[in-house]
C-alpha cells in the first residue's frame, strides 16, 4: 500500500471515529452538562464542540507527524 493511500485510510478512520464521538457527545454529554451546569446551558454545545474539534485536530496532526517523520535506526 502506498504512503498516500495509508494516510487517506487513516484519515478516513479518524473521521469515522470523530463522527461516532460527535454522536455520543450530542446524545449523552451535552444534555448531562446542561443539567449539571444550567447557567452555561446556552454555551454547552459550543464548548463541547470546541473541545472535540481540538482533540480531533491534535490526533490528526499527531498521526500525520508520526507517519511523515524520518525514522533513524538505533
Amino acid at each position: 500500500m502506498s504512503g498516500r493511500l495509508k494516510v487517506f485510510v487513516i484519515i478516513a478512520i479518524l473521521g469515522f471515529l470523530a463522527g461516532v464521538i460527535a454522536q455520543l457527545t450530542a446524545t449523552y454529554v451535552i444534555p448531562w452538562l446542561a443539567f449539571v451546569l444550567p447557567s452555561l446551558a446556552g454555551l454547552t454545545s459550543y464548548i463541547v464542540a470546541g473541545l472535540a474539534g481540538a482533540i480531533i485536530t491534535v490526533v490528526i496532526v499527531g498521526v500525520w507527524a508520526y507517519m511523515t517523520s524520518k525514522r533513524e535506526p538505533y
